[in-house]
């Protein structure tokens, strides 16, 4: 039936985003509630310092959006996505498709930044780079991630919120829930 298989799923998302792993810089397992405070603490400083800095690519491009978006308009923070297509396209072309998001990390982000990067595998390329060349600035990221637990961008991150699925809509929109949670704290 139609109503429990939507049940079904339901309950595999409330399961995976409830034991959700948030780590630290080291790979030292925080509780949650921890992890999002110290987010919220960094997220407020950085956003009145500097810039916050959110990217990913497909659905996860879509929930940097709408995050940065709450960040501005809640919080009163300077959030910016960095996926305006004809930059993108004019990255892809000169640089490559991997080096969309750090070549603009290298233009703009400073010390003060943060980057938030959010991938369901942990393994884009782009965000990689990305993220690399936010920890040679000497900046702050926060990274989401999904399907394998030892994934590469859970190494560079700060803080770091893992779901163990391999489902891209739980691991999304888990991203997008985890995300959500914090920015509703800034009102």
């Amino acid at each position: 039936m139609p109503e429990q298989a939507f049940s079904s799923r339901m309950a595999s998302f409330s399961d995976a985003v409830t034991a959700g792993i948030a780590t630290g810089k080291t790979g030292e397992h925080l509780h949650v509630d921890v992890a999002i405070q110290n987010m919220l603490n960094v997220i407020c400083d950085k956003g009145h310092k500097g810039s916050i800095y959110l990217i990913g690519n497909g659905g996860s491009a879509a929930v940097a959006s709408h995050i940065a978006n709450d960040l501005t308009n809640m919080g009163s923070l300077r959030a910016h996505v960095l996926h305006d297509p004809a930059l993108l396209t004019c990255l892809a072309n000169d640089y490559g498709y991997e080096q969309i998001y750090s070549k603009q990390i290298q233009k703009f982000a400073k010390q003060t930044d943060l980057l938030i990067a959010i991938s369901s595998s942990g393994q884009s390329k782009n965000i990689l780079n990305a993220a690399s060349a936010m920890a040679e600035i000497g900046g702050t990221i926060f990274t989401l991630t999904g399907f394998d637990s030892n994934n590469p961008l859970r190494e560079i991150g700060n803080f770091n919120y893992w779901i163990d699925s391999h489902d891209y809509g739980i691991v999304e929109i888990g991203h997008l829930f985890f995300l959500h949670h914090l920015t509703n704290l800034l009102r």
